[in-house]
C-alpha cells in the first residue's frame, strides 16, 4: 500500500515559485544594490503581477528574510563540506581563505550576511538559526585542531580581523588584491597569538 505523499504538487509548486522569487531577488540586488531592491522589480523579472508576489513574501522584509536565511545555509553547508589540512597552521589559512572568498564573491550577499545595511530588518529565529550553526560549526573546527586551546575572545578576534580583510577589499579595491593578498600574514598573527607551531611555509614571506 502507498503511503501518504508527503509533498503535494502544489507545495512543490510553490517551493519552486519560491526558489525562482528567490533567485530574482539576488539578481535584482546585485544590479540595483540591495537597498534597492523592490517587489515589483523583483516581479518584473519573474514575469509576475505584484500583487502575486506577496502570496509567496508578505514584505520586502521577508524577502530579504528569506535571502539571509538562503545565503547563510549555503556558507554553513558549504564550509561543512570544506576539507581542511591536518596541519593546524595551514587549517586556520583554510578557514579564513574559505570565509574570505566566499564574502568576496557577492556584495549584496555579503552585505545582508554580515553588514546592517538595511534599516530595521533583524532575521527571524528561523533565518538566523543558520548563522549560528555557521558560526558553531567553525567553532567546533578550531577547536577540533591538535594544540588549540580556543577561548571566546580568539573566537571574536579572529572575526574581527578577517573580517576587517574583507570591508577594506570591498570598500578600497573591489576586484583587486590589496589586502586580501596580506591575509596570509594577518592569519600567522593570529596564529601565532594562538602558540601554533610554525609547520608550513608562510603564505606571505
Amino acid at each position: 500500500m502507498l503511503g501518504t505523499p508527503t509533498q503535494t504538487w502544489q507545495d512543490r509548486r510553490r517551493a519552486a515559485a519560491r526558489r525562482e522569487v528567490l533567485a530574482a531577488a539576488w539578481e535584482v540586488a546585485r544590479r540595483d544594490g540591495l537597498g534597492g531592491l523592490t517587489l515589483r522589480a523583483v516581479a518584473d523579472r519573474v514575469g509576475m503581477r505584484p500583487p502575486s508576489l506577496y502570496t509567496h513574501f508578505a514584505s520586502k522584509h521577508a524577502l530579504y528574510d528569506a535571502m539571509f536565511r538562503q545565503a547563510w545555509s549555503e556558507f554553513d553547508e558549504r564550509f561543512a563540506a570544506l576539507e581542511l589540512p591536518a596541519d593546524p597552521r595551514a587549517a586556520v589559512h583554510g578557514i579564513a581563505r574559505f570565509y574570505v572568498d566566499f564574502a568576496l564573491a557577492d556584495l549584496p550577499r555579503h552585505q545582508l550576511m554580515d553588514q546592517r545595511v538595511i534599516p530595521d530588518f533583524t532575521p527571524s529565529p528561523e533565518s538566523y538559526a543558520p548563522s549560528q550553526r555557521a558560526m558553531e560549526r567553525m567553532v567546533g573546527r578550531f577547536r577540533a585542531l591538535q594544540g588549540v586551546a580556543l577561548a571566546e575572545a580568539d573566537v571574536d578576534l579572529f572575526v574581527a580581523a578577517v573580517g576587517g580583510v574583507v570591508a577594506a577589499q570591498w570598500s578600497n579595491d573591489p576586484g583587486g588584491d590589496r589586502y586580501t593578498r596580506l591575509l596570509g600574514r594577518l592569519v600567522d598573527l593570529l596564529a601565532d597569538d594562538l602558540g601554533l607551531p610554525t609547520t608550513t611555509p608562510r603564505e606571505d614571506p
